[in-house]
């Protein structure tokens, strides 16, 4: 099985490019099916979720066509009615993002049969907020024997839905089922994260009718087909952040390129609230950090608050930062597992409830670890790289999943680290740093 084996102590330094976004990826790739006509995106991320769901959408009887590694031509016009319109294979029910299949399904021939959504386990993520709006616009679902939700309608109506909490995957959900309903559609409470508005952007793009995304209120008015078109995904806000905390954590000066520097505003004002320099230039941000960081309080919340998907690189940091710093957890409940390996390399957090009271330490010391989940797992590539001594991270799985070229990307900065496979690949990286 796949690893990381990590030396740390290098101070990280150079310039970094940040692929295109992940989550707004998935969303996109399943709206492409919507029209007859090909689309073509560009800046897809190069990791195993949009490899998987292209996949999937292959086998829906779409063409998928790899123009380059980030440039992808779907065209939904070769799908037949029928059962290909069920997507289910052992790796699509691995991750989140599978659910997207039923909104853009049900949006274009009222009928979806997909299986049953997986991802990392950070705690409870359910999509009753899916099937609430997928009912509002008329349709019906039920689960169905192997794990999989069927959900079909004779007509879609727009109507108002009111989220009943805030939910990026069910508002993205409900814009693809509702773009081509008939009537207008009013989504309130609705997420407002950069890739939902990405999401409206390319489905307007291809005539569709949405306002207000990036709002709390969305408001769609159906059309009666979509239109191929070609689109540039937005960077991934993610990576950004990961790669300007990693440069924080290791005491470096990274050129962060390839960036929206607005979407990274609440992990900014973070990272220069702990004394770390952040420099915005139009799309690109440089952090620096030198000597020993300060504590903070920080609460992770939706967008533009502090993300979640943030919250363990933040917290590798801060466990080497001087006094004591609280992260409140507002989003997912399991997403503090990480603090036990964190624990093995020297560190002081004390978790109660959705609260962890973090208390600096000057260093980590190297440790054997396993990635909990994707995060997390890039949160423990962070702190292995500012320990002392070799650490390997196991199950990287999670990692590969989100991260494009992560380790390429680490060593081009002058981290030393190693994905090896087997024992004898790791003792020959050993030797070969020493």
């Amino acid at each position: 099985m796949e690893k990381y084996v990590i030396k740390g102590g290098n101070r990280l330094e150079g310039e970094v490019t940040i692929a295109g976004a992940k989550n707004a990826a998935l969303g996109i790739l399943a709206a492409a099916v919507l029209t007859d006509e090909e689309c073509i995106i560009e800046n897809v991320p190069s990791v195993k979720d949009t490899r998987v769901l292209l996949a999937a959408i292959e086998n829906t009887g779409a063409t998928v066509k790899y123009i380059d590694n980030h440039t992808v031509s779907i065209c939904g016009g070769t799908i037949q009615n029928g059962q290909e319109l069920t997507v289910d294979d052992e790796n699509i029910r691995k991750i989140r993002a599978g659910y997207y299949m039923l909104g853009a399904l049900l949006g274009k021939y009222h009928y979806a049969n997909v299986a049953l959504p997986g991802g990392c386990d950070i705690g409870a993520r359910p999509i009753d907020l899916h099937t609430k709006g997928f009912e509002l616009l008329g349709a019906q679902w039920e689960i169905v024997k192997g794990g999989k939700i069927v959900v079909q309608a004779d007509r879609l109506i727009g109507t108002h839905i009111y989220m009943d909490t805030v939910s990026v995957g069910a508002t993205i959900n409900i814009m693809l089922a509702a773009v081509l309903a008939e009537g207008k559609t009013t989504i309130e409470n609705a997420a407002k994260e950069p890739h939902i508005v990405d999401v409206a952007n390319f489905l307007n793009s291809m005539g569709a009718n949405i306002k207000g995304a990036g709002t709390d209120v969305i408001r769609i008015r159906g059309v009666e087909r979509l239109k191929g078109t070609e689109y540039s995904i937005i960077p991934d806000q993610i990576e950004a952040g990961t790669f300007m905390v990693m440069a924080a954590a290791t005491g470096g000066n990274v050129l962060i390129k390839n960036v929206i520097p607005k979407h990274l505003e609440a992990i900014s004002a973070k990272l220069n609230e702990i004394g770390a320099h952040v420099i915005e230039y139009d799309d690109s941000v440089r952090v620096m950090s030198d000597g020993r960081l300060k504590s903070t309080h920080i609460k992770t919340l939706p967008y533009p608050g502090f993300p979640t998907d943030m919250q363990p690189q933040m917290a590798v940091t801060l466990a080497l930062s001087e006094g004591t710093s609280v992260i409140t957890e507002s989003i997912f409940e399991n997403r503090f597992r990480y603090v036990r390996e964190l624990e093995h390399m020297g560190a002081r957090i004390r978790v109660d409830g959705n609260t962890a009271m973090i208390t600096g330490v000057e260093s980590y010391k190297g440790a054997n670890l396993i990635a909990p989940d994707l995060r997390a797992g890039a949160a423990l590539v962070i702190a292995a790289l500012s320990a002392d001594g070799f650490s390997t991270i196991e199950d990287i799985r999670y990692i590969l999943r989100g991260y494009e070229d992560f380790d390429g990307k680490i060593r081009a900065l002058g981290g030393i680290i190693e994905m090896v496979d087997n024992e004898r690949e790791e003792q020959k990286f050993r030797l070969k740093v020493g």
